[in-house]
C-alpha cells in the first residue's frame, strides 16, 4: 500500500461541489513516481520504499547521485524521496505510483518549502504589536528590551527578534482529497498548501 507521492504546485483555484457550496483548492501536479528500491525490516531495520520523479538527464545530476542511480539499474531522475510503508506485499521495483493511489476524500498530509520573505523584522515575522502609530511616539515597529539586568547580563538565546523569514520546510496536516483528474496527473487538495508556483510538494496519506 502507498502513503505518499511527490508532485509539484500548479496553482491556486476554486471549484463547486454537488451542493453548489464553493471550496478553494490547489492544484498539483503529482507523479507518476516510479520505485527504485525498497527498503525492507529484515535488511534495513524498517519498511519503505524510494520513488523518483521527473526524468532528467545524467548530466544535469551531480555524480554521486547519478552514480547511485547507475548502481540500481535505472534512469536519472531529478527527484528521489523514501516513504515509510507498512505492507510490502505486492510492491515491486518499477512499480508505477499515480494519483490513483489517493481516494476523493481522504485526508492528507503535505510538506513543501514555503515562500521566502527575506530579512523581515519582529511585527511581521513574529506579529509583535508595536508601538503607538502617533507622531512623537519614536516608538512603532522596533522589538523593545531585548537585554536583562546585571544577572545574568547578556541577550538570552532563542529570542524572537529580526531575521530572515520563511523558505524552510513547512508541513500542513489533515488536507482533504477533493478531486482527481488521473489522466493528467492531478490532485486538488481543499486549501492551501506551502511555497509558491511550482514548488515541490510531498504528499502522505494521514491513516496509511
Amino acid at each position: 500500500m502507498f502513503t505518499g507521492i511527490m508532485g509539484r504546485k500548479i496553482g491556486c483555484t476554486r471549484i463547486y461541489n454537488e451542493n453548489g457550496e464553493l471550496i478553494p483548492v490547489t492544484v498539483i501536479q503529482a507523479g507518476p513516481c516510479k520505485i527504485v528500491q525498497i527498503r525492507t525490516s529484515e535488511k534495513n531495520g524498517y519498511s519503505a520504499v524510494q520513488m523518483a520523479y521527473e526524468s532528467v538527464p545524467e548530466k544535469k545530476l551531480i555524480k554521486p547521485i547519478g552514480g547511485y542511480y547507475k548502481k540500481l539499474g535505472s534512469d536519472f531522475y531529478g527527484s528521489l524521496k523514501e516513504f515509510r510503508v507498512g505492507d510490502l506485499k505486492d510492491v515491486k521495483v518499477n512499480d508505477i505510483v499515480t494519483v490513483e493511489a489517493f481516494k476523493v476524500g481522504e485526508l492528507v498530509n503535505v510538506t513543501g518549502k514555503s515562500k521566502g520573505k527575506g530579512f523581515q523584522g519582529v511585527v511581521k515575522r513574529y506579529g509583535f504589536k508595536g508601538g503607538p502609530g502617533s507622531h512623537g511616539s519614536m516608538f512603532h515597529r522596533a522589538p523593545g528590551s531585548i537585554g536583562s539586568n546585571t544577572f545574568p547580563g547578556r541577550v538570552i538565546k532563542n529570542k524572537k527578534m529580526a531575521g530572515r523569514m520563511g523558505h524552510v520546510r513547512v508541513t500542513v496536516k489533515h488536507l482533504e482529497v477533493v478531486k482527481l483528474i488521473p489522466e493528467k496527473n492531478i490532485i486538488l487538495l481543499k486549501g492551501a498548501v506551502p511555497g509558491s508556483v511550482n514548488t515541490m510538494i510531498d504528499i502522505k496519506k494521514v491513516y496509511a
